[in-house]
């Protein structure tokens, strides 16, 4: 069976900062499942959609829904942010001011909201660790081709240069200069 959810992580980081509008990322990450970095981009989104806005209060962030605020796909435009989070929690009042829409389905009077189980994350299989690859064989670097000498004129012998310092170092056909590596 795949495990996928009717909601983007968007839908649930939104829901879940309209229950507990004072929440850490931490906690909001633990509860959707997904990581701290991924409810920071969520909330940036979210913030760049204009659906929720962000404010300080001494060292904890304070979130709040704009409501009125349509959702973002054609087939949803008709609804408000309010009447989606209304739908899914009905007995919540947490939006921000501008937020009083009725809601979009009314619960009847004698009914209350039923408790759905919290459901945990499924923990997540270790990755396996990469197999140790062989390091490539390169293939022998060529040497460039000797330029050509200048002939010598008629009649004229061309002095060889004289060696300097004794022993010549490698100059074996696998010597490499330079390695990168």
């Amino acid at each position: 069976m795949s495990n996928w959810t009717l909601f983007s992580n968007h839908g649930h980081v939104l829901l879940f900062v309209s229950r507990q509008p004072e929440a850490r990322l931490r906690d909001i990450a633990e509860r959707v499942g997904i990581t701290e970095r991924a409810v920071q981009k969520i909330v940036r989104d979210l913030q760049d959609g204009g659906l929720l806005s962000v404010s300080k209060h001494g060292r904890c962030n304070h979130y709040r829904i704009h409501g009125r605020k349509s959702l973002r796909h054609e087939l949803e435009a008709h609804c408000s942010v309010a009447q989606l989070v209304q739908l899914i929690h009905p007995d919540h009042e947490a939006l921000a001011e501008d937020a009083h829409v009725a809601p979009a389905v009314a619960a009847p009077p004698e009914a209350k909201p039923q408790r759905v189980p919290e459901r945990k994350p499924e923990p997540r299989p270790e990755p396996k660790p990469a197999p140790k690859l062989k390091q490539p064989v390169r293939p022998p670097v060529k040497a460039p081709a000797p330029t050509p000498k200048p002939a010598a004129p008629a009649g004229k012998v061309l002095a060889k240069p004289a060696k300097k310092g004794g022993r010549k170092r490698g100059g074996g056909p696998n010597d490499q200069q330079g390695s990168l590596f």
